[in-house]
């Protein structure tokens, strides 16, 4: 006859469970990802002009938005020139190499667009880009 030892059920379970951590931390990732997309949504409205040969998006450090209503905006936050000037030129001081986009509204004159230019390549940063829709997209889209 086989004796059941009564004292393997009292004893204190020692083991941590991972299960019930993964899946908060599953759940905190979906509500991420799910916000993220919202996040990017709400950024700042700009009506590119189209060309059937744009290119491709560039990696930049440098992002220069003309909003229809000629609010510049540098990274995501509104400055006037001067202030532009000044953090453009600190951010090439840093970093020689670094690269501009400037995305401008269509009903932006084009003087406008030529002075932001101006004031990119006079603060230090040789190469930048000027950011439009590919045309070919768009007729992809309406269909």
């Amino acid at each position: 006859m086989a004796m059941l030892d009564q004292r393997d059920d009292e004893e204190v379970i020692s083991t941590i469970n991972i299960i019930p951590f993964v899946d908060i931390v599953l759940v905190l990732l979906i509500i991420f990802m799910v916000t993220s997309t919202a996040i990017v949504k709400a950024a700042i409205k700009v009506d590119l002009p189209k060309a059937a040969s744009a290119g491709s998006a560039v990696e930049t450090t440098v992002n220069l938005v003309v909003a229809k209503d000629g609010e510049l905006i540098l990274d995501g936050q509104t400055v006037d020139e001067n202030e532009a000037a000044r953090r453009i030129r600190a951010l090439s001081s840093k970093n020689p190499k670094i690269q501009a986009v400037i995305s401008a509204d269509k009903l932006v004159a084009y003087g406008r667009v030529i002075a932001i230019i101006d004031l990119v390549k006079q603060n230090g940063v040789e190469t930048f880009a000027l950011n439009i829709e590919r045309e070919l997209a768009l007729k992809q889209e309406r269909l």
